[in-house]
């Protein structure tokens, strides 16, 4: 057994990332301003996107794409269950009402045949989940807003790095990225809108900030103006230049991290393969790249005489640490009692639910941290196993 607990997650933080951000403390200038802006510029190079809004978060950019793109209340957005509860608690706040669609339990992502069975004439909205760095299958669903005049925001905060059919997640459409520490690249906390459309980049910009035309930085610089004009209530969600330091000198080396994490994940499939009680996940059939943002695995119920979470608990005594991504959301206690949610309702998700989690993966992890995981897994199944 290991002598020093593992993690699940740890953020990549190196010698630039530090001096980047002692340089910020330096400058004067801690809030938004040049650092900000430099980041944004550097994102949407990065993707080849068109327009790039730093928020405080990913849940921030969610909740003002959806402000900015006037949904009246009680439309229908669909989504998936299998995800953080992040939008779905923005689409009960903003008066709309979540639909379901349920995933395929090998690629943990809605499809279009999922998506197309919950359609209605309520619905205004589509919001499907990138999962694990692995993209969902964007042409048919693009086609079906296009077909039905819905709105299509993708949840991408698994997936910067990651490409379907050649193209970056971010580059068209428009997008929400996170950068939480256990993303490919951290602030801290926050996150990007990435558009192709100007207006929304545009009103989410004001939005982030008061409602104001102007942020801080075009204020209090020299060739600011102080006095500007509230144009529409709006909220403060701005990034700090403080965290984008931090953002530029990641987003500089993302591509290295993710092929580290590509690296592991490979290792993991060699070091599992074959294990009895452990079911593998499956990669899209379509052409994608991977930015390997989670390792998932599911836990074969049949073979084990303890749940999901007793399993994870053992691997914990260990000094295994795990993740659970994620408890969907229709089953959680308040979606259930009080808005009618519950089990029954998405086979394939609650299946699923029961059975994953998620192992240690970032950069810094050594082939021996993963060799140590397999360890643990086939020590646990072995007590276990009925």
């Amino acid at each position: 057994m290991r002598s020093e607990f593992l993690p699940f997650s740890q953020p990549a933080i190196n010698q630039d990332d530090i001096d980047g951000v002692v340089e910020v403390l330096k400058s004067g200038w801690i809030t938004t301003g040049p650092k900000t802006a430099a980041f944004e510029k550097a994102f949407s190079e990065y993707l080849g996107a068109k327009y790039s809004v730093s928020l405080s978060s990913g849940t921030a950019g969610m909740h003002l794409t959806l402000m900015a793109l006037e949904l009246n209340p009680g439309d229908e957005v669909i989504t998936p269950s299998m995800t953080w509860g992040s939008t779905i608690n923005l689409l009960m706040i903003l008066g709309l009402k979540p639909v379901f669609a349920d995933i395929d339990r090998q690629t943990l992502m809605v499809t279009p045949e999922s998506v197309r069975a919950v359609l209605s004439d309520k619905t205004k909205a589509i919001i499907p989940v990138h999962f694990a760095g692995a993209p969902v299958d964007l042409d048919p669903l693009r086609e079906l807003a296009s077909e039905r005049g819905l709105i299509l925001i993708e949840d991408a905060a698994h997936a910067l790095g990651t490409r379907y059919r050649g193209e970056p997640i971010g580059k068209a459409g428009t997008a929400v990225f996170s950068f939480h520490p256990i993303k490919n690249i951290t602030t801290g906390e926050g996150g990007m809108v990435v558009t192709d459309n100007e207006g929304l980049a545009e009103k989410v910009r004001i939005l982030k900030f008061h409602g104001l035309a102007k942020d801080a930085w075009q204020r209090y610089s020299r060739n600011g103006k102080v006095q500007v004009e509230i144009i529409m209530p709006g909220l403060k969600y701005n990034l700090t230049d403080i965290q984008s330091s931090l953002g530029l000198t990641q987003l500089a080396r993302v591509d290295e991290l993710n092929a580290k994490r590509g690296e592991l994940a490979d290792i993991y499939d060699r070091q599992l393969a074959g294990i009895e009680g452990i079911i593998p996940t499956r990669a899209p059939e379509y052409p994608h790249q991977n930015s390997h943002h989670l390792y998932i695995v599911l836990l074969d119920l049949n073979q084990v005489t303890i749940t999901r979470d007793q399993f994870l608990d053992e691997l914990k005594k260990r000094n295994i640490g795990t993740g659970i991504h994620f408890r969907p959301v229709h089953t959680q206690d308040y979606y259930r009692a009080v808005e009618g949610y519950g089990r029954g309702l998405l086979p394939e998700t609650e299946w699923v639910g029961d059975r994953l989690f998620s192992l240690p993966l970032f950069p810094f992890m050594a082939e021996q941290d993963v060799i140590d995981v397999a360890d643990a897994l086939r020590e646990v199944l072995h007590e276990f196993r009925k």
